[in-house]
């Protein structure tokens, strides 16, 4: 069962041939044993390295959060224990990630919130989402014969949409937090006046990241103090930002959009050849929406409506996989990854035409609806892989840089907040504003500067997600809550591009069909399919030969690749307890009490 509340449709019906399918669900793995005592031993011993290669958090009663960063987590623990709620603790972890990552935690970029008020069981989601200046048109990439220009859409002032996160951040505490706002802010203000001890993760983004953070002297001044690399163990100090966080504790978003940060903004914009103005801070405001629900194996999901494709991408996939049998298959089942991918191919196909600002763009409603699904499932075909030149997006009734970072926050009064908030790429445009001390986004290249013309992630777009003056290009984030029998259940997101979707979709599997623990479920090995190009990326090392030689046999075109996404995730049981646990692939860490 699915629906598009978002759009606030009618019901849809379900028609027979959609669940004529019969329909397993799997239960937990078990290996076998045989009464092999060696055997059980390995076994026990390869479950605990695997559950001590990821973060995981003890049961908590009263509050859990999960962040890429200990520093941010730890200001998360902090105010669940000087009686905040989740929602405190999620404004607090949004300020403290724009100091302690400034790979992706930000001032300057924009993002998405999937939240549910423990009172009242509302589901919503918080769009906050970057705009396109006012002077922004489709051709701003192109040159005098239509070509797209290199780097424009990516690199410096140019490619920057109007941000979002302060506003968002201080939508999602009003009328909703206990802790005065101030309170909040303070913390990261503190945290960027004293500085904090850089981790070996921010110190090789670093050094990855030094020819381009070096072009632009207020960026160098901070990132690579005396044109040097920071070290692990030295400690960053960032007193512009610190002044800027001081302002929007005591004046709020207004500092930050009308006041002086948005002169400072409008400066360096002036400065290097950028679009953003006075008045497009001014105009800006989040957006509260319906998120996208659909119903997996009994399970209730919730994610980000449009324009962030993440929650109907996840949605069509799972729902896509639904009525197959997994009880003979495991998380790296040549059989599974197959159908998994094949699903994919089909979805990234709808989202490359489909999708866009719904303020802009008319979705259609049907991309969900079991019947138009049941349709697209008959192109599945078990052991033989599809043409992804001979898929094209369906036509479904109407009726709708990886350095992102997500969040997963949860309190014992069952509010919970999935955020997913990013610059785009590492470090988004390299460019920081002069005197405010924050980073600045790139996002403007997730539209689609040209027909065909793949971004940075090689998703391609069409008219649905053209550059258009005020309109906020289309998302891969997926911040998503899911709840069993109407009570907290998993809060799940990642960061990493068009592959956010798919490593999403199959935390959910991994959790849920497959049975696994919470530490297993994040440390899988993660593979991704998106249409175009027509290849199954997979995580280096993470795959027998066997599994690839099979998919090869299927007609899969494989490449490997580094690991990818940052999971998030926080898991309920029956009584209320909350477990918490970080993605191993990064250097987060959960907290609580």
């Amino acid at each position: 069962m699915v629906s598009f509340s978002w759009l606030r449709s009618g019901s849809i019906p379900s028609p027979p041939a959609a669940r004529s399918l019969s329909l397993s669900r799997l239960r937990p793995i078990k290996p076998a044993v045989h009464n092999c005592l060696p055997a059980l031993l390995l076994l026990l011993a390869a479950v605990t390295l695997a559950c001590n290669s990821v973060n995981v958090s003890p049961l908590y009663r009263h509050g859990a959060v999960a962040t890429t960063s200990p520093v941010a987590s730890e200001v998360g623990r902090q105010v669940f224990i000087d009686g905040g709620n989740a929602y405190d603790v999620a404004v607090a972890v949004g300020f403290a990630l724009a100091v302690a990552y400034p790979q992706a935690g930000n001032l300057g970029g924009g993002g998405f919130a999937v939240v549910r008020d423990g009172r009242s069981g509302r589901i919503q989601a918080l769009d906050f989402r970057e705009t396109a200046p006012g002077s922004a048109d489709e051709t701003m990439y192109l040159d005098d014969t239509g070509a797209v220009i290199p780097g424009l859409s990516t690199y410096g002032a140019r490619a920057c949409g109007v941000p979002g996160s302060v506003a968002g951040l201080y939508e999602l505490w009003r009328d909703r937090g206990a802790l005065e706002w101030s309170d909040l802010v303070l913390r990261a203000a503190r945290l960027a006046d004293t500085g904090f001890l850089i981790d070996e993760f921010l110190a090789g983004a670093l050094s990855s990241y030094r020819v381009e953070l070096s072009s632009f002297p207020e960026t160098a001044a901070i990132f690579l103090p005396g044109g040097a690399l920071l070290k692990p163990g030295d400690r960053l100090v960032q007193k512009d930002l610190a002044r800027t966080l001081y302002r929007i504790a005591e004046e709020g978003p207004g500092a930050f959009y009308q006041g002086p940060i948005a002169v400072l903004i409008d400066s360096c914009m002036r400065r290097h050849g950028g679009l953003i103005t006075l008045s497009d801070l001014q105009s800006y405001v989040p957006v509260w929406r319906e998120p996208v629900h659909f119903v997996f194996d009994s399970l209730d999901v919730y994610s980000s409506p449009p324009p962030s494709s993440g929650g109907i991408a996840v949605g069509q996939i799972l729902t896509l996989l639904e009525p197959y049998d997994f009880s003979r298959y495991n998380p790296a089942s040549p059989e599974y990854m197959h159908l998994f991918c094949e699903a994919s191919r089909l979805v990234f196909a709808d989202r490359a035409e489909h999708l866009g600002d719904p303020g802009f763009y008319d979705v259609p409603e049907g991309l969900v609806s079991e019947a138009y699904l049941a349709a697209r499932r008959e192109l599945i075909q078990a052991g033989r892989a599809g043409s992804s030149q001979n898929v094209a997006a369906g036509r479904p009734p109407h009726g709708e840089s990886d350095e992102t970072t997500h969040y997963s926050v949860c309190d014992g009064d069952g509010n919970m907040v999935a955020v997913t908030t990013t610059i785009n790429t590492s470090f988004g445009s390299k460019l920081v504003v002069e005197g405010a001390g924050f980073l600045l986004n790139n996002e403007m290249d997730d539209f689609a500067i040209k027909p065909g013309f793949a971004n940075t992630y090689g998703l391609v777009g069409s008219e649905a997600n053209k550059i258009e003056p005020g309109k906020r290009m289309l998302s891969s984030m997926a911040p998503t809550l899911v709840l069993r029998q109407g009570e907290p259940f998993l809060i799940t997101g990642s960061p990493g591009g068009s592959r956010i979707i798919t490593t999403v979709a199959q935390s959910i599997l991994n959790y849920t069909r497959f049975g696994l623990p919470l530490a297993d479920a994040i440390a899988r090995p993660r593979f991704h399919h998106q249409w175009l190009p027509d290849v199954v990326y997979l995580e280096e090392g993470g795959y027998d030969v066997a599994v690839m030689q099979t998919l090869i046999k299927y007609g899969h075109n494989l490449e490997e690749r580094s690991a990818y996404g940052d999971l998030q995730m926080i898991a309920v049981d029956a009584g209320g307890f909350m477990q918490a646990a970080s993605d191993p692939r990064q250097g987060g860490a959960p907290a609580g009490y």
